[in-house]
């Protein structure tokens, strides 16, 4: 037990939290009465609201398009146009709501905002991403630009009643595998002080705490206890603060029982998916964990979503061109069957992506061959060394327009797979205005202008953020009736097959040294055939097209071709031009899209 008669605790149920000017994390880590520099639990009556009618907005996967982002880091910097007192806030995320709108994206999905420790992290640093929580019930205090108790609670409330109004949905990166209170020498704030071995998973000896996080401690997420906060922090956030989703950090952490197994049935993750409160809001894994378990594809349940890491590195594998991918890619084009398919699952169980907070940018994937994480005083040990990029001939800025025009066609390659593939897309704040950390793949105690939206960048990379604009228009617009009817993928696959080709079509390469395939496939409710062109080759290839249906006036249409220059590198859906012949030239490393009547 690691009870502190001197310490001021949190109330693991507060709805609000304060933390004053002197907070000291190292106050609560040492003997000794640290009342003047804890954090406090605030008082909330969270009925005290007038919600106006707001409600979750149930918006079907097949038509969600996710927008990974950070509260503060997306008006934090100068040039955001927001007023100082709101960068960084929920206040000034709602000021940005007519941006995301353009940008055509349907969902926000916020890196966590529940209170959190920005001092969990080494010296002169700050716990910038936010996985360091200290509540599961109160929101972040320094995210709101009031100062009162319960200025927070409120902004956040504002936010998301904003978001709504404007059709975009709410989704929280959660975090319940792991608390700021670190390993045997950090600090008691809550749960460490009120009952260790109940909250933690310890190690047989009881004096150290097993570590599954990788942050130094791991909840015990099956204890009755345990499993109870969580479902009572996740009901509270739906039916009082209205949000329409979670994304589960380290997920699989909550498949492990009191002794650190894996549990064939986990009962905390059968809790989430059988709440009645809980039905219709989305579900999302991280299916792995810090300790090596890696579960996506077989995650217990049959409502969650989840992350597949697998598309994120096997469409990297594929555009820098290495041998024996195509196979691979191909599957996760057509929502990763070989992975899913088995669960007899619908086709956005596959959360697709291709960056994420942790990593690169989708600029530095093309512009770095290794990571550069000097900056975080670690002497770039830390971050991931499989980073799967490629940086177009030069290691990282360049004033060489050829290599320039390479990245941007890559980055509109990442895009088109990400956005287009069957599941349910996600890009990352910035990605689609080229956003760069200087090659840094892990900038969680960054709280600078390395981590924050650069607006500037709209303006200098503005063919790249009309691109997204224009995919995430057409990829709303998908028809969710497989999703309404609980069409699995596979059934789904049988009902409108797809052909695979290489350059000759109905005929495709999937010898090691393939670097090319082509994908035809038809959207049954519009009559429209689709065929897709990939070719990581590093030479043009003349790819045969399907023969095309209809009359004169009826064949295929160009809308994409990533090897054009901006506006021709796509095309609103309905000025698509006709292709001549009955070939298409692709480009060295480019995306082709085209479309014809069924």
């Amino acid at each position: 037990m690691r009870f502190d008669a001197t310490k001021v605790l949190l109330d693991p149920y507060g709805r609000g939290v304060v933390v004053p000017k002197s907070y000291d994390r190292a106050a609560a880590s040492r003997p000794g009465d640290n009342a003047a520099t804890a954090m406090k639990s605030v008082v909330v009556d969270p009925r005290a609201y007038d919600w106006e009618g707001d409600a979750p907005l149930r918006r079907p996967c097949a038509q969600t398009i996710i927008y990974e982002m950070h509260v503060r880091g997306f008006t934090r910097h100068p040039n955001s146009g927001v007023a100082e007192k709101a960068r960084g806030t929920f206040a000034g995320l709602i000021e940005k709501i007519p941006y995301l709108r353009q940008l055509g994206v349907t969902a926000v999905e916020l890196l966590p905002v529940f209170q959190f420790d920005a001092q969990d992290c080494p010296p002169g640093r700050t716990n910038y991403w936010g996985y360091a929580p200290v509540s599961f019930f109160a929101p972040h205090q320094a995210y709101s630009s009031r100062r009162d108790p319960l200025g927070a609670v409120d902004e956040f409330r504002d936010m998301v009643k904003a978001l709504h109004r404007a059709g975009l949905e709410v989704i929280l990166d959660v975090v319940y595998n792991h608390t700021a209170e670190g390993d045997h020498r950090g600090p008691t704030l809550s749960l460490r002080g009120l009952d260790n071995f109940t909250y933690y998973l310890l190690e047989e000896d009881r004096s150290r705490y097993a570590n599954y996080s990788g942050t130094g401690n791991t909840l015990k997420a099956n204890h009755p206890v345990v499993r109870r906060m969580i479902g009572d922090s996740l009901r509270y956030w739906v039916t009082e603060m209205h949000v329409d989703g979670f994304r589960f950090d380290l997920a699989a952490v909550l498949a492990r029982d009191a002794s650190g197994q894996v549990m064939p049935s986990p009962p905390a993750l059968w809790d989430i998916e059988s709440d009645p409160a809980l039905a219709g809001t989305k579900l999302m894994a991280e299916a792995w964990d810090a300790a090596g378990l890696y579960q996506v594809g077989s995650f217990i349940g049959d409502s969650w979503k989840e992350w597949n890491g697998k598309f994120r590195d096997d469409v990297r594998s594929f555009f820098r061109a290495e041998e024996g991918t195509v196979r691979r890619v191909a599957d996760r084009l057509i929502g990763s069957p070989e992975i899913f398919g088995h669960e007899k699952r619908e086709a956005e169980q596959s959360v697709n992506f291709v960056t994420c907070h942790d990593g690169f940018t989708l600029n530095d994937l093309v512009s770095y061959d290794r990571k550069h994480n000097e900056e975080n005083g670690e002497e770039n040990r830390d971050g991931s060394d499989d980073n799967r990029s490629w940086n177009c001939g030069v290691e990282g800025p360049t004033d060489d327009p050829a290599v320039e025009r390479l990245r941007n066609r890559q980055v509109k390659n990442f895009l088109t797979v990400t956005l287009l593939a069957l599941g349910m897309p996600m890009i990352v704040m910035g990605d689609e205005v080229r956003r760069t950390q200087r090659g840094n793949n892990n900038a969680y105690g960054l709280d600078d202008e390395t981590s924050w939206f650069d607006w500037t960048l709209l303006d200098r990379h503005a063919d790249v953020h009309r691109f997204v604009r224009l995919l995430a228009t057409r990829r709303a617009l998908r028809d969710p009736q497989a999703e309404l009817e609980r069409i699995d993928l596979t059934e789904l696959l049988r009902r409108a097959p797809f052909t695979f080709s290489g350059v000759a079509f109905g005929n495709p390469d999937w010898s090691e040294a393939s670097r090319s395939l082509a994908v035809t496939g038809e959207l049954l409710k519009e009559k429209l055939l689709v065929h897709v062109i990939l070719n990581a080759y590093w030479e043009p290839l003349a790819f045969e097209l399907p023969p095309a249906r209809g009359g004169p006036g009826s064949g295929w249409r160009r809308w994409i071709d990533t090897a054009l220059d901006s506006p021709d590198d796509i095309v609103r859906w309905r000025s698509a031009p006709l292709v001549p012949g009955s070939t298409y030239h692709a480009e060295s490393r480019s995306v082709v899209v085209l479309f014809a009547s069924a």
